[in-house]
């Protein structure tokens, strides 16, 4: 794969948050301005970054399409909240559209500095789709509600955020969030919980790391970001620690409902891609395994719902007994899920290239 071109989309307390851009094969039969998709990765909010898990079939199939990929990393909770994500959301789709073409630019009029020979491609401003897998997808809806330009098109790979208002968000667990994982000892994430968290430095990079072979927990995740957001679903506070809003707790509150929609406080409201459903949403792919046990397909098909009802060009592909992250499971290629990549491209592109 050819080294992407890393651009700096803002910069806050002093610090670059950053965008890769993968520039499709050359083809000099295709126009210089091309179809872009923007990719938000995964992560539980907590932990990640634009290079971690990166969707190798997505990018051959949109680079094969001529289309421009941009996958960028984006703050980090805690001590950083959905609002802060909506901010950096807002402000890469206007980077994008407003400054990445002159960025190209500058890059290609010194083609001595490039890693590799490059074709000179530019953004079409008028054709930004969006897309995510796992938690990117929260990502992607808040772009549908907030960002200018709005996406033409939306990817949803097994997203969280299609209904944040069930109790596995706000309500404490007596056993595991998903079979196979031990129950999390909170007294070892302490900084990570509030008040502490408030208090630690802005973060938008953080990398996947396991323990190494020769360990005492060989494979056990050694970034404890990784286990955060996890915690957070275990303790019932994730709300709290994605609206910012911990005294008094959203997630306590909540509880008390027998409608926990009505529960969400205004300022709040733009963080629930559920409750900001509009017939200006731009058509969406949402594919989602029937077995995930990390984001319950429940989510997807409960917004896939809410789009119809709302009159927008959606679909739901259920993926028979695949659990999660099911695209990055060897052979990514291949059968199962080979038509099921290229139908998810041709959603894509035919919404911002309609002769294909």
């Amino acid at each position: 794969m050819t080294p992407p071109l890393c651009f700096d989309y803002k910069h806050v307390d002093g610090k670059p948050i950053l965008l890769d851009v993968y520039l499709p094969d050359v083809n000099d039969l295709l126009p210089v301005e091309r179809p872009t998709i923007i990719y938000f990765h995964a992560g539980t909010l907590t932990v990640g970054n634009k290079q971690g898990l990166f969707p190798t079939w997505l990018h051959k199939r949109l680079s094969n399409r001529g289309v421009i990929l941009v996958s960028a990393d984006y703050r980090l909770m805690p001590p950083s909240t959905g609002h802060d994500m909506v901010e950096d959301i807002q402000d890469l789709f206007r980077f994008v559209a407003t400054s990445l073409n002159d960025c190209l630019d500058e890059t290609f009029s010194n083609e001595a500095a490039l890693p590799t020979a490059r074709s000179a491609y530019r953004v079409d401003t008028e054709a930004i789709g969006v897309s995510g897998t796992s938690a990117g997808p929260l990502c992607a809806y808040l772009a549908c509600m907030h960002a200018d330009p709005k996406p033409k098109v939306v990817l949803s790979m097994y997203g969280r955020g299609g209904d944040l208002l069930t109790p596995r968000y706000f309500m404490p667990k007596s056993g595991p969030i998903r079979p196979g994982m031990k129950m999390l000892d909170p007294e070892q994430f302490e900084e990570y919980l509030y008040p502490r968290s408030s208090r630690l430095e802005l973060i938008s990079d953080s990398p996947y790391a396991d323990y190494p072979p020769d360990h005492v927990t060989p494979g056990y995740p050694s970034n404890p970001r990784m286990l955060v957001g996890k915690l957070y679903l275990q303790l019932g506070t994730f709300l709290d620690y994605y609206t910012g809003q911990h005294e008094p707790s959203l997630s306590e509150h909540l509880r008390s409902l027998s409608n926990p929609a009505t529960g969400v406080p205004e300022q709040h409201r733009r963080l629930f891609p559920q409750l900001g459903v509009s017939p200006a949403w731009p058509p969406t792919c949402l594919v989602h395994g029937t077995s995930d046990t990390s984001v319950l397909i429940e989510e997807s098909r409960r917004l896939h719902s809410l789009l119809k009802a709302a009159n927008v060009d959606a679909v739901l592909w259920e993926v028979p007994g695949a659990e999660h992250a099911f695209d990055y499971a060897p052979p990514v290629e291949g059968v199962p899920y080979d038509k099921l990549f290229d139908d998810i491209v041709e959603f894509l592109t035919s919404h911002f290239i309609p002769s294909t």
